[in-house]
């Protein structure tokens, strides 16, 4: 395994495992140790642009939208977790990139940027949305990069606007703001925002961007983007794009997670589809042994309608992070209002669960 970062990185955000991500995780033993992080069920409040709340949303929703076969940690804890997994049973070089790629029908050959080779019967690209095993082997043009920008960093200590225990949401005409507020080393912001030129903006860096999309904003916005001021290079801070590809291995080459089929943080089951797909994909290796494309090739027609139908409900939840009108909004309000009645919640539960089958 190579690792373009010159250490491991384990910050990160928030992550939501569940349907086939969180079978993946029962499945390859990890549910004991990702238990001890689990950030368990929490209240959100939808507030107004000064942090006064508008309605309260009970933990007891998410409970009944998730359901009980599900995990929130950060992601910092889910790299933890499965690199004490692997960590004494695979090579792992930091600070390495993959210099050329070379393939026959027997093998394929990486070269690596610290001047090494490697011959092996399969080569796993799983470097992200901007993945550059993805153009090495198949070109370019499969990303489809979306008029969006997002944030996400953790907090080192709770923003003092936040209610313990809970989180707070602001959604507004073209953007979100949420600050999820637990306990020191257990809190994280999240923003996301409408944005004509993704370029220009990532250009100015997510503290001056921030500040622009989001300096009018009272509660715990302004205590989030000074914490973001003291490491923005801590900071999750990119362009909103999927990637669709007609198929995604050639030859002895196969991509996986972000970049085969990135949903977009809209979908909310990134790491959840990245790790099903590992899951699913050594289980097609281990059935058909040595018949490489025969694995390669029931393992993509199993996952990719997961992978689909995640993309399409993505692009319908932009609406809901960065609603076109204040109309939107107001009916985001209504259909959220809605659902935390008592009534409605075991249609939504039901919903959800015939959605992940």
């Amino acid at each position: 395994m190579v690792e373009r970062a010159p250490a491991r990185r384990s910050s990160g955000y928030l992550v939501n495992l569940i349907g086939p991500g969180y079978d993946a995780a029962e499945r390859l033993g990890l549910l004991p140790a990702l238990s001890v992080h689990d950030l368990g069920l929490f209240t959100t409040v939808l507030v107004r642009a000064d942090g006064r709340p508008k309605f309260t949303v009970p933990a007891a929703v998410a409970e009944a939208a998730l359901g009980k076969r599900a995990l929130s940690v950060f992601r910092g804890d889910l790299e933890s977790t499965l690199y004490e997994a692997v960590g004494n049973h695979a090579e792992i070089r930091f600070g390495t990139t993959v210099a050329s790629i070379d393939q026959d029908t027997d093998h394929v050959r990486v070269a690596f940027s610290d001047g090494t080779t490697q011959h092996a019967d399969l080569l796993v690209g799983a470097d992200g949305v901007h993945s550059a095993t993805r153009t090495a082997v198949l070109g370019s043009g499969f990303r489809v990069d979306l008029p969006y920008l997002v944030a996400a960093f953790p907090l080192t200590h709770p923003v003092p606007d936040v209610p313990e225990s809970s989180a707070t949401t602001f959604i507004g005409p073209g953007r979100t703001a949420a600050i999820v507020n637990l306990s020191p080393q257990r809190s994280s912001a999240f923003f996301t925002y409408r944005c004509p030129d993704p370029a220009a903006e990532l250009s100015r860096g997510p503290v001056q961007a921030l500040t622009a999309a989001f300096g009018d904003l009272g509660g715990g916005v302004p205590d989030a983007i000074r914490h973001l001021e003291k490491d923005p290079a801590g900071a999750y801070f990119d362009a909103v794009s999927q990637v669709a590809m007609p198929r995604w291995s050639t030859g002895r080459v196969v991509l996986l997670g972000d970049a085969a089929w990135c949903v977009t943080l809209f979908a909310g089951h990134g790491a959840a589809l990245a790790l099903a797909g590992a899951d699913q994909l050594g289980a097609a290796l281990q059935r058909h042994d040595n018949d490489i494309p025969a694995a390669l090739s029931e393992w993509e027609t199993g996952l990719r309608p997961e992978a689909t139908k995640r993309q399409a409900l993505a692009r319908r939840g932009m609406l809901q992070y960065a609603p076109p009108s204040r109309f939107h909004v107001w009916m985001s309000d209504l259909t959220i209002r809605a659902i935390t009645l008592p009534g409605i919640r075991g249609l939504v539960r039901h919903s959800i669960e015939h959605a992940s089958r």
